[in-house]
This record gives C-alpha cells, sequence and structure tokens, in this order.
C-alpha cells in the first residue's frame, strides 16, 4: 500500500545500457526523466529495486563510496549547466580533477587540449557570465568528460548543439551516453530510444 501524501514518480523501471550506447529517454516535463538520470547517477537511491553501475550493484554503498563512483566514472550534463560563477572557464572544467586529486599542472594542460579540440580554447579566461547558452552548453560537456567517464548522463532541452557533441564523443570515445529530452519525435543518432511516460518506460520501436 502506498504511504499516504507520497508521490510515486518512477514504476517498475527495467532499463539496461549496454556499454558504448547512444540511448535516449523521452518524456514531457515532469514525466520523471530528471529522477532517473540523477538514480542512474548514484545522485537518488530509489526507494525499492536494484542499481547496477557496471556489474556492481551500487543502492547499499556509502556516500564516499557513491561519490567516488560519480567522480570517476560517470559525467553529468545538467540542464541548467552548473558552472560555477566565481571560476573561469578553465577553473570550471578543471574541477573534476581538482577533486581527483590530479595535480595542477596536469589538469590544466589536459582542460587546455580539450579545449581546443573541441575550438574554444579563447574561452579560457572568461567566467560563465559572459558566455552565452551555447557557449556554457559546450563547457559544461566538456568539463563532464574530462575525468574520462565510461558514461554521460545529459539533461536536455531539445538542443541540436549538445546533441551533436553528444554524438561526437559518443563515436569518437566510444563513451556510453544516455539523454534525457523533451523531444517526444524528433529523429536522433541513438542506438535505442525510450519513453517514460506515467512513470513507466517503454522501448520506441524504429519507424519503417
Amino acid at each position: 500500500m502506498e504511504e499516504l501524501n507520497k508521490t510515486v514518480v518512477l514504476r517498475g523501471i527495467n532499463l539496461t545500457v549496454e556499454e558504448g550506447e547512444f540511448i535516449s529517454i523521452r518524456g514531457k516535463s515532469g514525466a520523471g526523466k530528471t529522477t532517473l538520470l540523477r538514480i542512474m547517477g548514484l545522485l537518488e537511491t530509489p526507494d525499492k529495486g536494484e542499481v547496477r553501475l557496471f556489474g556492481r550493484t551500487v543502492n547499499q554503498l556509502k556516500d564516499h563510496e557513491r561519490s567516488s563512483l560519480r567522480l570517476h566514472y560517470v559525467g553529468f550534463v545538467f540542464q541548467f549547466f552548473n558552472l560555477i560563477p566565481s571560476l573561469t572557464v578553465l577553473e570550471n572544467i578543471e574541477l573534476p580533477l581538482a577533486l581527483a586529486k590530479v595535480n595542477k599542472k596536469e589538469r590544466r594542460k589536459k582542460a587546455y587540449e580539450l579545449l581546443e579540440y573541441f575550438g574554444l580554447s579563447e574561452l579560457a579566461n572568461r567566467f560563465p557570465e559572459t558566455l552565452s547558452g551555447g557557449e556554457k552548453q559546450r563547457v559544461a560537456v566538456i568539463r563532464a568528460i574530462i575525468n574520462n567517464p565510461r558514461v554521460i548522463l545529459a539533461d536536455d532541452e531539445n538542443s541540436v548543439l549538445l546533441i551533436e557533441l553528444l554524438r561526437r564523443i559518443n563515436v569518437e570515445k566510444e563513451t556510453t551516453v544516455v539523454l534525457a529530452t523533451t523531444d517526444l519525435y524528433e529523429k536522433l543518432p541513438t542506438t535505442r530510444d525510450y519513453i517514460l511516460r506515467s512513470g513507466r518506460l517503454y522501448e520506441m520501436k524504429p519507424a519503417t
């Protein structure tokens, strides 16, 4: 019996993502896509069921163990980017490496290399408030991949630029990508597509 005044967001979700895949989770705003991504990324724990990451059950891990897995294996691209206003673009990108105790010289070198790889080296010393929305998004993606994560979880509001960046990373770096989007019908460069409706996840069949 469900508890009174308790909102059930997700119901009976059963999802397996293979390494190297690019999948989409589509649904209207408020459908629970962000909650599902947060569970997949170990930011939230489901009330029931099991979460496995790279073959390891993670539900009962301690906070520091979950944090370590996130830091080294999962890259996040949040809908509102979550760039730190007081840090430059370069410092924002370096942050995951700093948290991983990588020395300053090495992390700065890697951050510059990624900025150059994506053609954004001119942004290195600027602050987030001076960037356009597209520039913030690209910086957020670079920060998400700085630690060479095995999976990227992206929360998106129909950005063609973000999808192209994620496709490139998926193909060139063989990184697993899970994209949450409100776009229900647009064809995406994904291997599989799902729709989240009424708390349940349904696989979408390819158009014939």
